[in-house]
């Protein structure tokens, strides 16, 4: 089961694939690094925007579940914001 750890800056006007397609299920945890109010992390698919995602508050941290061939896009809010990563992938 490799884990993989990363911190990915992130653009307000272009989506970044945050969690790459992996053949099998993937437990991701996703930390908004900022701890100033009113800056937030937006993910969803490849079209997540500021508008119709939903978002990290700062500080925040959650876990997902990632299907597998699923991927993970995100955004910040304002431009710049540093999400954390952390990547447990299910091999054998």
């Amino acid at each position: 089961m490799p884990i993989l750890n990363s911190a990915i800056t992130l653009s307000n006007t272009t989506a970044t694939e945050i969690v790459a397609p992996d053949n099998q299920r993937q437990i991701v945890h996703l930390h908004n690094m900022t701890k100033s109010s009113n800056e937030y992390i937006h993910i969803g698919n490849e079209n997540v925007s500021l508008t119709n995602s939903i978002h990290l508050d700062p500080g925040q941290t959650i876990e997902l579940q990632i299907p597998a061939g699923d991927t993970l896009w995100a955004m910040s809010d304002p431009n710049g914001l540093v999400v954390g990563v952390l990547q447990v992938q299910n091999r054998d």
